[in-house]
């Protein structure tokens, strides 16, 4: 290796050191977690024209791909991440999600942090000159049910605490709809793409037809397919595999939409009890203003009924009073005793 360049030394004795960590996703070797995706583009030849889509070059070969995906980086169940250096020099990290994750730049920085370690020899981190590196690309492929923009880009500083003009580090993650609806254009610059996405759609449409029997919409999906050269390959190779990594996929979504269901629940009632407390004071305040407006109210009309009763006393003693002036008047002009 030249003084500036990839750090490519001892590469192959490092990658074969850390095989243990790395999901190699091609000739047919895959982890039985696999999702359809990282299987089907764990094909090399695959992978390159997913590359020449969204990098918009041509003639990518499926030796100019080497799978860098990490095993359990993420601590995930199953595996929808895909990551590979493209001609040596673009490291594309990508997954592909049906439910949109507002935290994807921030998977990534920490996929992309793990896979750098992998890349480059701690050694030369102490060197003068600087290490090229490949230059990284982040994107997820969204095919989910809910309408979703033709393409978005979520950004790391999206979650910073502090919002400023620009930041001194930044992460973009490039979200792409790949339904067939959207028409985005990785679907005619990318036949494999186009093919996986036609295969979602069908397995979708036979879930709505078969009254949402996911056994027999995946096999007519997968028969569908077969018939109109979709996916044909892969599908006569894998077609089992394929329909136990949708299986798990969708027992997946279920147990996260069950737990999600449970959650949702005993935060319900958690703050069903919390609301009922502070209803509770509220209530108790209400009585309290509604007890001393009446309290107050009857204060003061026993005040003036007091008033009104001392004013008529004031008054009656007065005419007595005015009369007595009187009588003693009278008495004395005619001399009575």
């Amino acid at each position: 290796m030249g003084k500036e360049g990839t750090s490519t030394d001892n590469r192959t004795s490092r990658n074969n050191e850390k095989s243990s960590v790395i999901t190699t996703m091609d000739h047919g070797n895959r982890e039985v977690k696999s999702s359809v995706f990282t299987a089907y583009f764990g094909e090399s030849k695959n992978a390159a024209a997913l590359y020449d889509a969204i990098a918009g070059t041509s003639g990518t070969r499926p030796e100019d791909i080497r799978y860098e995906t990490l095993e359990g980086v993420l601590f995930m169940a199953r595996k929808n991440d895909l990551s590979f250096l493209a001609n040596e020099t673009v490291l594309v990290i990508s997954e592909h999600q049906s439910t949109i994750n507002e935290n994807m730049p921030l998977r990534n920085l920490v996929y992309y942090g793990r896979t750098i370690e992998r890349l480059i020899n701690p050694r030369d981190l102490y060197r003068e000159r600087r290490i090229k590196i490949p230059t990284p690309e982040f994107y997820v492929f969204y095919n989910g049910a809910k309408d979703y923009p033709l393409e978005k880009e979520i950004r790391l500083s999206d979650s910073f605490m502090i919002s400023r003009e620009s930041y001194m580090m930044d992460l973009t993650t490039k979200v792409i709809n790949i339904n067939k609806g959207k028409g985005h254009s990785i679907l005619a610059n990318c036949q494999p793409m186009k093919e996986y996405s036609d295969f979602m759609e069908y397995i979708r449409q036979f879930m709505k037809t078969e009254n949402r029997n996911r056994e027999k919409a995946i096999t007519l999906a997968i028969r569908k397919c077969r018939e109109e050269g979709i996916m044909t390959e892969f599908l006569n190779r894998h077609s089992s595999e394929v329909e136990n990594m949708l299986f798990t996929q969708w027992n997946w979504d279920d147990a996260l939409e069950v737990v999600k269901e449970e959650a949702i629940e005993i935060a319900k009632e958690e703050l069903r009890d919390t609301v009922k407390a502070e209803v509770k004071e509220e209530v108790k305040e209400e009585v309290k203003e509604e007890v001393r407006a009446e309290v107050k109210e009857e204060i003061e009309t026993a005040r003036k009924e007091t008033e009104s009763a001392k004013k008529e006393a004031d008054d009656a003693r007065k005419r007595a009073e005015d009369a007595l002036a009187e009588l003693k008047r009278i008495k004395e002009q005619y001399g009575i005793s």
